[in-house]
C-alpha cells in the first residue's frame, strides 16, 4: 500500500498545494486524486503566478478575457476561476461521499484588502457566487481585522479556508470566528451543514525563520512543536460544549489544516512535515515535489498527541535558546501577509504585460 494510502486511510487529508491548466489538461490532477489519494487542493497568488504568467498554457484564454475587457483583478479571478471550477468537478465525488467534510478547492481574496474587514467580506461573497461550485472554500486571512470578516462570512453561508495561521492561539481565534459564524446562523434559523471551513496552520517558517540561532537538538523542531500545540488546541475545540451544541445543529467541524509542509532546510528530510504532523480529521496541503516524494519513500511517524505530548517542555526550551514564539507568530503573519501581497502585484504586472505582448502580436 503506498504511503499516500495509508495517511489518507489514517484520517488525514491529502491536499496538493497547486493548481494550474497543464496539471488539469495533462490529466495530472486526476491521476493525483486516483493515484495518491488526493482529495483536495489549496492556491495562492504565488502559484497562480508561476502558472499563468510564466508559461504558455493561459495565452488563448487571455487573449479572450481582454477581448472582452477584463484586465488587472478581473481578468486574473477570470482565469483562476475557470481552473478551479473544472478542479472543483473533479474533486465533487469526494466532497459528496463525504457530505461535505472533504473534497475541497481553495481561492484567496485579494491579499491587498488583508486589513479591511468590510471590502474582505464583500470580496468573500463575490467570489463565492461567481464560481458557483458548493466546494469552494474562499481564503481569508486570519488577522485582527480578518477574524470579523471570516464571522460574517460564515454567517452569511460562504465556506472559508483561515489561513495564515503560526500559533495555537491563532488557531483558537480561527475557531472562535467560525463558532460565532455559525450561532449567528442558528440564532437566525438558517442551516448550519451549508458552511464549512478549514483553519490553516503554517508550519515550515517557523523553522526557517529561526534557522541558524538555536542549538543543534532543537533544529527543525519548532514548526512540530507549535503543531503540536495547535493539534491540542483543535482537539479542546472539539470536545468543548460549544462547539458540540452546535454539531448537535447539524454544523459540520472545522478542521485542522497544515499548511506550508514542504521542507526548507536542505540538510532535512524531504518529507519531514508529512511524516511528523499525521493526525485524524486534519489536512495535509502539500506541494507537488512533496506529495511525490511522499509517494516515493513516504512513511508515517507517531500520531500527533491530542494531548499536545512534549510541547510545553520543547516550548521552553526554545524560551531558554532566545526565541520569543509568541513575538514570533505576530511577526510571521504580518510578513506572510506582505509577502501575499508583493506575490499578488508581481502577478498582476506579470499578467499586464503577457496580456500587453499578447494583444500587439
Amino acid at each position: 500500500m503506498k504511503a499516500t494510502q495509508t495517511l489518507h486511510e489514517l484520517g488525514q487529508s491529502l491536499w496538493v498545494d497547486n493548481i494550474s491548466r497543464q496539471m488539469l489538461d495533462d490529466g495530472l490532477l486526476d491521476r493525483y486524486i486516483r493515484e495518491y489519494s488526493v482529495t483536495g487542493l489549496t492556491s495562492n497568488p504565488t502559484i497562480f503566478d508561476h502558472a499563468i504568467a510564466k508559461s504558455h498554457w493561459y495565452d488563448e484564454a487571455i487573449q479572450e478575457h481582454a477581448s472582452r475587457g477584463l484586465e488587472g483583478e478581473s481578468l486574473f479571478f477570470g482565469l483562476a476561476m475557470e481552473d478551479l471550477r473544472r478542479a472543483a468537478d473533479l474533486f465533487r465525488p469526494t466532497y459528496e461521499a463525504t457530505e461535505g467534510g472533504d473534497g475541497w478547492v481553495s481561492l484567496e481574496v485579494s491579499p491587498l484588502l488583508a486589513y479591511d474587514a468590510n471590502r474582505t467580506l464583500q470580496e468573500a461573497k463575490r467570489i463565492h457566487e461567481a464560481m458557483g461550485r458548493p466546494n469552494l472554500f474562499v481564503k481569508i486571512p486570519g488577522t485582527r481585522e480578518g477574524l470579523p470578516a471570516i464571522a460574517e462570512s460564515i454567517a452569511e453561508g460562504v465556506s472559508i479556508n483561515v489561513t495564515l495561521l503560526f500559533s495555537a492561539e491563532h488557531y483558537a481565534a480561527a475557531a472562535d470566528a467560525y463558532m460565532t459564524g455559525l450561532e449567528r446562523r442558528k440564532a437566525a434559523g438558517l442551516p448550519l451543514g451549508v458552511v464549512s471551513s478549514v483553519a490553516s496552520v503554517f508550519i515550515s517558517r517557523w523553522d526557517k525563520a529561526i534557522m541558524g540561532k538555536v542549538p543543534e537538538r532543537l533544529r527543525n523542531r519548532l514548526g512540530t512543536t507549535v503543531a503540536k500545540q495547535a493539534y491540542r488546541a483543535y482537539c479542546e475545540v472539539l470536545a468543548s460544549d460549544r462547539w458540540r451544541s452546535l454539531e448537535a445543529a447539524g454544523a459540520r467541524p472545522q478542521r485542522l489544516l497544515w499548511a506550508s509542509t514542504g521542507t526548507k532546510d536542505p540538510h532535512a528530510s524531504d518529507i519531514l512535515y508529512i511524516r511528523a504532523l499525521a493526525a485524524p480529521k486534519t489536512i495535509n496541503t502539500m506541494p507537488e515535489e512533496t506529495l511525490l516524494a511522499f509517494a516515493d519513500h513516504g512513511e508515517i511517524g507517531e500520531l500527533l498527541p491530542a494531548d499536545g505530548g512534549d510541547a510545553s517542555a520543547l516550548l521552553a526550551e526554545f524560551h531558554d535558546a532566545g526565541i520569543d514564539v509568541s513575538a514570533l507568530a505576530a511577526q510571521l503573519q504580518r510578513d506572510g501577509a506582505e509577502a501575499f501581497v508583493s506575490s499578488w502585484k508581481d502577478l498582476l504586472r506579470s499578467l499586464s504585460e503577457r496580456s500587453a505582448l499578447l494583444q500587439n502580436a
